[in-house]
């Protein structure tokens, strides 16, 4: 199946319509923050500590890593849609074991369990590079992503209204439902993208080293999780930073909360527009200069005593905005390194992206105390997207030696 035959929406003899791949992915990523202004109440219900219920990012993050190195060689052999679809099954069940869960612990194994739903970031991306050539996939990965972010952008404050009005349990309600409606789209509108491989799973995973043995692979992908890590580890610890150090109610915060993702959508629009008249390479590069200049300007705010819940969310913005030009571009970037392994290659960069964002969001859980402040939380990002500057300036490097 390519892009010569035109998309027809609910028609799964032609190519998934895009509003099929931005619901796919939107629902991977509302996912993960939905409940975030619940935390506190969800602590409150199954006593324990706070920072025991921030583990639920933790936990869902490491696992969603784990399981994308596996869902990307998976859909290379049995093929898209399939892959697809019982991961959908699973996701759904998952969201009852949450509901239903009788303590923290049972909660947080089936809260990991729902971290299956990386088939929507995995397999959205892949279907990308499986209908649309290489200069066309960044822009079309782009335009995915913007309406990806419409979603978890409303989530936060859509979540903190839920939890005041039907407590924690009605936002996961609200995921079963989406689970449930995603599978039927999927069903009717979603046929098989990729070529099914004849090779057996085990060589699929042989074919790793032609991809870690990369230098572009991994410039594209170190780029791509370090600039996102600065937002996984907003996720770990804006919710304290919101609740402990800003006194914010759950709606309140909730609101505050999508703050980058205004910046993120905006991100994916300038990247559908220009980054194949501009190249992915100054697309990523300048995503990660804007990144960390926000993490920066906040940070000197915080130094000099002007802290406020209006800055500190307020320049998150940036880091939304620089995401929404770094990740289509250095995912396509990272996908057209070997476009026979597009699936695999999806499930690494996601796997790192989501690993060094585990990482980082335990660390931001971990060090943030009320006497800290946000200042942990503000250098941690402001590393981390340091860090990706580095990595495609490297790339960067590298090409034009080449070249030269």
């Amino acid at each position: 199946m390519t892009q010569s035959t035109a998309a027809r929406y609910l028609d799964r003899a032609t190519p998934p319509h895009i509003s099929t791949l931005i619901l796919l992915a939107g629902v991977s990523a509302l996912t993960m923050n939905i409940f975030l202004p619940s935390l506190p109440g969800m602590a409150e219900y199954f006593e324990t500590d706070y920072s025991i219920m921030q583990l639920s990012v933790a936990v869902y993050l490491g696992f969603s890593a784990g399981l994308q190195i596996l869902i990307g060689p998976i859909s290379d052999k049995v093929g898209r849609r399939p892959v697809m679809l019982w991961g959908l099954i699973l996701f759904m069940l998952a969201t009852l074991g949450c509901l239903f869960a009788p303590n923290a612990t049972v909660f947080l194994i089936f809260r990991m369990a729902q971290a299956v739903m990386a088939i929507g970031m995995v397999l959205s991306r892949a279907v990308v590079r499986d209908v649309y050539p290489t200069d066309k996939a960044a822009s079309m990965i782009g335009y995915v992503t913007m309406g990806m972010s419409v979603i978890p952008m409303m989530g936060p404050a859509f979540g903190g209204l839920i939890e005041e009005a039907f407590g924690w349990k009605g936002n996961f309600w609200i995921l079963f439902g989406l689970g449930a409606f995603t599978y039927l789209v999927v069903w009717q509108d979603v046929g098989e993208t990729k070529t099914v491989s004849g090779k057996s799973l085990v060589a699929q995973f042989k074919e790793y080293p032609e991809l870690l043995t990369s230098p572009r692979f991994w410039g594209y992908t170190l780029a791509s999780a370090f600039c996102s890590g600065s937002f996984f580890a907003y996720l770990g610890g804006a919710p304290f930073v919101g609740t402990e150090l800003f006194q914010m109610d759950p709606s309140v915060l909730g609101f505050y909360f999508g703050a980058p993702a205004i910046g993120y959508f905006l991100g994916n629009f300038i990247t559908g527009v220009v980054s194949a008249r501009i190249g992915i390479n100054r697309m990523v590069f300048w995503g990660c200069i804007i990144n960390a200049l926000g993490l920066l300007i906040s940070l000197i705010i915080f130094e000099l005593g002007f802290g406020s819940p209006l800055s500190f969310f307020g320049f998150m913005t940036l880091v939304g905005l620089g995401n929404g030009l770094v990740i289509p571009s250095a995912t396509s970037g990272a996908l057209s390194v070997r476009p026979h392994l597009a699936g695999t290659a999806s499930g690494l960069t996601g796997a790192m992206m989501i690993g060094i964002g585990a990482i980082l969001s335990a660390i931001a859980g971990i060090l943030l105390t009320p006497e800290t402040g946000a200042f942990p939380l503000l250098w941690l990002m402001l590393i981390s997207s340091a860090l990706g500057v580095i990595s495609i300036l490297i790339v960067m490097r590298r090409e034009r030696r080449i070249e030269g």
